[in-house]
């Protein structure tokens, strides 16, 4: 099992936790909800990348950071499953759906069943490369009805990660 960060250490602000959240007003009259720090300092807005595929998994994790994204990248939804228990401060999943023990689609299940986590948005990867099939799959279909946010088509382009985070972290 490969992670690229310390469990917890990605999504913990700058003294490794938050002080709270602060709501803001954009333009848009959505609100923001930025973590702050004790410090009162804007911390990052944390990810979890879950792929089993370490190359997909870099490349997302890449494309996350470069967007100003704090990430933990693990390689199995188990492995999420054991962070998201231990830390409070994750603003969104992204998950491959094809993995070996536990699918995208099975740690989306358990999200949106925790009371404790089901307010976390899940976005689904797929290499499936026929979008028709993802939106009108089985799989796909019973993601979005499971409460995914989205799916996204492997490989992840920049485009892709822009979209998915100013929607997920706007509300």
């Amino acid at each position: 099992m490969e992670v690229t960060a310390a469990a917890g250490a990605c999504c913990r602000g700058r003294d490794d936790h938050h002080a709270g959240e602060e709501e803001r007003s954009s333009a848009k009259d959505a609100k923001v909800v930025v973590p702050v720090g004790s410090d009162g300092a804007e911390v990052e807005p944390c990810v979890i990348a879950v792929d089993d595929s370490s190359v997909d998994r870099a490349l997302v994790t890449a494309l996350l950071r470069r967007s100003k994204y704090r990430v933990t990248a693990v390689d199995s939804g188990k492995r999420a499953l054991e962070i998201l228990g231990s830390e409070p401060n994750v603003s969104m999943i992204i998950t491959d759906y094809w993995m070996p023990e536990m699918t995208g689609y099975d740690l989306l299940k358990k999200v949106k069943e925790s009371s404790k986590l089901k307010q976390i948005p899940v976005v689904i990867m797929s290499s499936e490369n026929v979008p028709t099939r993802i939106t009108s799959s089985e799989f796909g279909f019973r993601c979005l009805e499971e409460g995914a946010e989205d799916f996204l088509l492997k490989p992840v382009r920049p485009s892709d990660i822009s979209r998915i985070t100013t929607r997920m972290l706007l509300h």
